[in-house]
Order: structure tokens, then C-alpha cells, then sequence
């Protein structure tokens, strides 16, 4: 079982593809007025829901829709940091195997029934069994509930970002009684801000809510109104903001001068990172994989700066890191000289591994990499290392990228330093089937100790070694972090959250 926000790859691949292909081509001058209606939340989120049961949906496009109709159990500030909810409090034991957290007793959902410690023990044990949700509690022991308002969280295993991964977008509660009976996936039953308008809505078209006049935490939710429209082509995304349909969207870089022009908001954020994924860092597929000099030219190699600016249209950070690169306490500027592009280095490197005239290697294709493949080819083959791509259709990327020895990745980050470890490091992910960390002794020795270490300061001191010890050996050839970009109209700001490709409604406030 794995963590991943499963939807990142190919939205975001989809986007950067998109954002190649220059700016939209509708008509029309800059300094336009319409789209400037913020009397109701029109906003384009890029996918339709996945699924109104929170144990199924996605963790990345989902989330404005489910925070719609359902209250999580603990939230995410600006920040990324977890604060209370539908759970007033908690704390840890002095062992940080037992989380025990107290609820507000004031919440109905919508079928009449109270949510209370028993309606939460069973959302609980139903995320824990999700097929998607259960990724955020892989080491759950046990819930039970202590008394009416309270409940007890029991862990096999201490993990710091349980509470993160909650926040982010695995702790949406709802009514027991539907869980029960399985009814959540033809629509929600929840205790949100808003009640889900079934009739005035149509799936893969628009979906539209009204605010609750009683709700717990209405101050937070400023909108009437909310109608979220899922428009995956950029274009018309664009051009439905230029007309007024939305004064929100999931936006393509391409149009930033656009929407300057326009007087629009623009919020960006990290969102995933972009390179080429070592799935075989022992050798155990490629010999010459398993060689950290090999890596490390590879890194040399590549012209990061100049596929951001071509494919990315520069909206993003030329990093070898994936730590957030704007508010993680781990993340160090100063190592992203380490492979400042230089061909000569990647040779002499290449050939003090042993491989002067590179080597073979199968790597996996898709239309939705099309974009980065003449980069890769012009770098690979000046390099000397022989590509032999194999071509695949877009649904099988996922599944079959990670059985190459390497493959070019786009990979969804964490805005959570012991969740970026987790995601990217120790735990198997569809992006890193076998971690490895276990034939790496420096990397075991030093994860076991930022795994104990008191959280704060130690525990992030631990974390920036391990850091520099991953980018030295190359763990991965990250070439930059992508930004989610967002297009409000004024009067509407958007406040991005690493981690979620399309924040939840708590962030999109007036102002």
C-alpha cells in the first residue's frame, strides 16, 4: 500500500504538456473585466470527483468538492501544520504511540445522525480499510473510543506525519449510517459547510453547493454559493475565466501574461517534482545504476534551468532536492550548484565508473512525457547512454514505469518534512517499488535516527543530513520543483497548499 496522491502524475504531466504548446489562442486584449463576479465561488478544478466516499476519493483534485459536504476530523493551516477540527485537541503519549483526541459534540450530519467518538471510530476504521485512504494509516493498530467526545488512536509503529497526512485530506467524516450501508459512492452524507445541490448539478459538467446558515465553522467559508466546474482542457479553462464563467482556476503557466494583463491573482506554490526516477539504485537491472558516479552524471548532465524554461514556461525552482524549496526547514539552497549542468564532469564521471562509452538502458514512453523526451534523447545521447524507449499508453505508465531500471517522473511532494521522507524515501510507492534504504547503510543509519529523534529542531537537523547524503549519492535526478499556479479575479485569493493539487475550500477566501 502506498501514500501517493494518485492523480498527480498525469494532471500535472498534462499540464506541463499543455503549458509547451504556448499560450491559449482566444481572442481579446488584456485589462478585461470580465470574471470579476465574486458574489458566488465559480471555480475550474481540472478533474471531475472521483468519489464521494472519502475512503475512495483522491487525495490531490478531490478535495474541493469533499470539503464541500464533509468536516475533516483535523485540518491543515496556511503553513501546512495540522490544526483542530471536528477534533478539538489531541495529544501524543510520551512514547508517541497513542494519540488520544477530544471532539466537539455540536455536529449533526446531514441523515440526522450526531457525530460523536462512535461515528468517528467507524470513519476511521473505514478510511483505514480504503483502498486510497488507508495509505495515510499504514500504522494504525487500533481506534476506539474512550468515552462520548473522546478517542484513542493506538500506533504498531511511531509516525510523525499521521496527523498530516489527516489534515491533508484523509480524515473527511461521514454519517456511520452510510458508511454502513454503502451508499456514500452515489453521493455524500457529511456534516460540511454546504449541502451538495444534486438536482442543479451534472457529473463531468458543474457541481453546485449552498452554504449551511448553521454550521459549525461557517466564518470560514465566505461564499453563498459554490459551483465547481471540472474543465481539464487548459484552453477552455482559460477562456471560461476570460468570460466570467469562473473567478477561479487551476491554471496553465502559459498564460501568466494574460492574466497579469487581466488584473487577476496569481498564487503559486511546489507542487511535484520532475527528472528521471532510479527505481534501480543496487545495479540489480543496469550494472551501471548501481554505481553512485553513474547517477551523479547523470545529474551533471542534464540542463535543468533550460527544460523548466522550455516545458515548464519557468514556473518552478531548478532544484536536485524535493524537499518543498519554499518552506521547508530541510531544503538547502545552497547544494543546488551540486550538478550545475556541465557535460565534461558527466563524461569523466561515466568513465571512472567504468563506462566511457555509457551504456544500454530500456526506459518507458508516454504521450504524457512527450514533452520532456527531447531533452532526455539530446542529453542521453550526447552523453553516451543508449535509450531504448518503450512505448506505452497513458493508464499503463503508472503501472509499468517503475519495472524500468529508470524512467522520467513527475512525482507529487509533501508539504510535511517526515511525510517527504516517508513518500519519497522509506515507504513502496507505485514511483519507488523497492526504497532500497537497506543497502545503503549511511542512509539506514541516519533515517532510524531522524525516525527517533525528537520532533522540532534534533528531528530536522537529522533530516537536513539526510538530505545531503541523498542528494550526494543521487538518490534521484530531480531537475526542478513544478508549481501549481492558480487565476483568481480580484476580490478572490487563493492560498496553495503543497501536497493537494487543488486546495480545499478553506483556502479560497475573499480579499
Amino acid at each position: 500500500m502506498t501514500r501517493t496522491r494518485i492523480a498527480a502524475l498525469v494532471a500535472i504531466a498534462a499540464t506541463a504538456a499543455s503549458a509547451l504548446a504556448g499560450c491559449t489562442s482566444s481572442g481579446g486584449g488584456g485589462g478585461s473585466t470580465a470574471g470579476t463576479d465574486t458574489g458566488e465561488l465559480k471555480a475550474g478544478v481540472f478533474l471531475d470527483v472521483t468519489s464521494w466516499d472519502p475512503a475512495a476519493a483522491d487525495i490531490g483534485f478531490d478535495g474541493p468538492y469533499l470539503s464541500a459536504v464533509y468536516d475533516p476530523l483535523v485540518a491543515l493551516d496556511k503553513d501546512g501544520k495540522p490544526v483542530p477540527a471536528l477534533a478539538k485537541s489531541w495529544e501524543w503519549s510520551a512514547d508517541r504511540l497513542t494519540l488520544t483526541a477530544e471532539l466537539r459534540t455540536d455536529v449533526t450530519f446531514d441523515d440526522g445522525q450526531k457525530f460523536d467518538s462512535a461515528a468517528a471510530v467507524a470513519n476511521l476504521q473505514h478510511l483505514k480499510a480504503g483502498v486510497r485512504s488507508g495509505q495515510a494509516y499504514l500504522n494504525v493498530a487500533g481506534v476506539e473510543a474512550k468515552d462520548a467526545d473522546t478517542i484513542q488512536i493506538t500506533l504498531s509503529k511511531r509516525d510523525d506525519s499521521l496527523l498530516y497526512f489527516m489534515g491533508l485530506g484523509r480524515s473527511w467524516m461521514a454519517s456511520p449510517a452510510a458508511i454502513q450501508a454503502g451508499s456514500l459512492a452515489n453521493g455524500p452524507v457529511g456534516s460540511g459547510p454546504y449541502t451538495y445541490d444534486k438536482a442543479g448539478s451534472a457529473p463531468q459538467s458543474q457541481y453546485v453547493f449552498t452554504k449551511k446558515q448553521n454550521h459549525w465553522d461557517s466564518g470560514t467559508y465566505p461564499f453563498p454559493s459554490v459551483k465547481l466546474f471540472p474543465i481539464t482542457d487548459q484552453t477552455a479553462s482559460f477562456n471560461a475565466m476570460l468570460s466570467g464563467q469562473l473567478n477561479v482556476q487551476f491554471a496553465n503557466a502559459a498564460n501568466l501574461p494574460r492574466a497579469k494583463e487581466n488584473g487577476w491573482n496569481i498564487a503559486s506554490k511546489p507542487s511535484s517534482w520532475v527528472g528521471v526516477q532510479f527505481a534501480d539504485r543496487t545495479g540489480s537491472q543496469v550494472k551501471a545504476l548501481g554505481d553512485q558516479r553513474v547517477r551523479q552524471a547523470i545529474s551533471y548532465a542534464f540542463d535543468a534551468a533550460g527544460i523548466l524554461k522550455a516545458v515548464g514556461n519557468d514556473s518552478g525552482t531548478v532544484t536536485n532536492q524535493l524537499f518543498p524549496s519554499d518552506n521547508s526547514a530541510v531544503y538547502d539552497k545552497s547544494m543546488n550548484d551540486k550538478y550545475k549542468t556541465d557535460m565534461a564532469k558527466a563524461k569523466q564521471l561515466l568513465t571512472e565508473a567504468g563506462y566511457p562509452d555509457g551504456f544500454t538502458v530500456k526506459m518507458p514512453m508516454s504521450p504524457i512525457f512527450a514533452a520532456w523526451q527531447p531533452a532526455a534523447n539530446q542529453t542521453f545521447g550526447e552523453l553516451g547512454v543508449k535509450v531504448e524507449w518503450q512505448d506505452m499508453a497513458m493508464p499503463d505508465y503508472q503501472k509499468n514505469a517503475p519495472t524500468y531500471p529508470m524512467f522520467l517522473a513527475v512525482i507529487a511532494m509533501s508539504g510535511n518534512d517526515m511525510a517527504t521522507l516517508s513518500d519519497q524515501v522509506t515507504t513502496a510507492q507505485w514511483y519507488n517499488p523497492n526504497p532500497s534504504v537497506d543497502a545503503f547503510p549511511d542512509v539506514k543509519a541516519l533515517v532510524e535516527q531522524v525516525e527517533k529523534a525528537e520532533p522540532g529542531a534534533p528531528q530536522t537537523e537529522l533530516l537536513k543530513q539526510l538530505n545531503t547524503k541523498l542528494v550526494d549519492l543521487a538518490w534521484w535526478s530531480v531537475w526542478y520543483q513544478a508549481d501549481n499556479t492558480y487565476f483568481s479575479v480580484k476580490g478572490i485569493t487563493v492560498t496553495p497548499i503543497t501536497g493537494m493539487m487543488f486546495p480545499t475550500l478553506r483556502f479560497i477566501q475573499r480579499g
